[in-house]
């Protein structure tokens, strides 16, 4: 095979976002959506492209996960920041508390979560702070979306979001 190829694997609760992942990118694929039998997981792959090899290689380089240098030339609109969101976010909901967002961003160094945050201000005007987090004795870092940036992250996010994902919004 010459070329890498994407596979998108969700639970059956996530179907309808598989079928809108494949419907954005089903011109990249030889065949739609299909459900596993042992577990019910719903996939699809792409073809396999060399253009997917060029962004493995960005994201990817030594077959590890990193934020590009230049992801702010990459991360520009909403619906892309509403995909991270519903693969790789929360809710943090505490009524008459505090309320916000996280992206959780734990395989990454410091130094690019805080270009991630940075991305976030410069790019969309959504202010946010890098968190330290602990899982087995290990620190992990992870953006947080508070009072100063929830409600520009919500306006842009808000259209995007499917219903299935619906509980990563705050109640009305």
């Amino acid at each position: 095979f010459h070329g890498t190829r994407l596979q998108i694997k969700q639970s059956l609760k996530y179907r309808d976002y598989v079928f809108w992942l494949y419907d954005q990118l089903k011109n990249l694929c030889n065949s739609s959506p299909k459900q596993r039998k042992d577990n019910y997981q719903w996939y699809f792959s792409t073809k396999y492209l060399t253009e997917l090899t060029s962004l493995r290689k960005i994201f990817y380089p030594n077959d590890q996960k990193v934020i590009p240098k230049n992801i702010s030339k990459l991360l520009i609109s909403p619906l892309s920041l509403a995909i991270w969101y519903m693969d790789d976010g929360s809710l943090y909901w505490r009524p008459k508390e505090h309320n916000g967002f996280r992206l959780y961003t734990n395989c990454f160094l410091v130094d690019d979560v805080h270009q991630l945050k940075n991305t976030l201000y410069n790019n969309f005007g959504v202010e946010s702070t890098v968190q330290s987090t602990s899982c087995r004795g290990k620190k992990y870092p992870r953006l947080y979306i508070g009072v100063k940036g929830r409600d520009r992250f919500l306006s842009l996010i808000k259209p995007y979001i499917l219903n299935c994902f619906s509980y990563k919004l705050p109640p009305l």
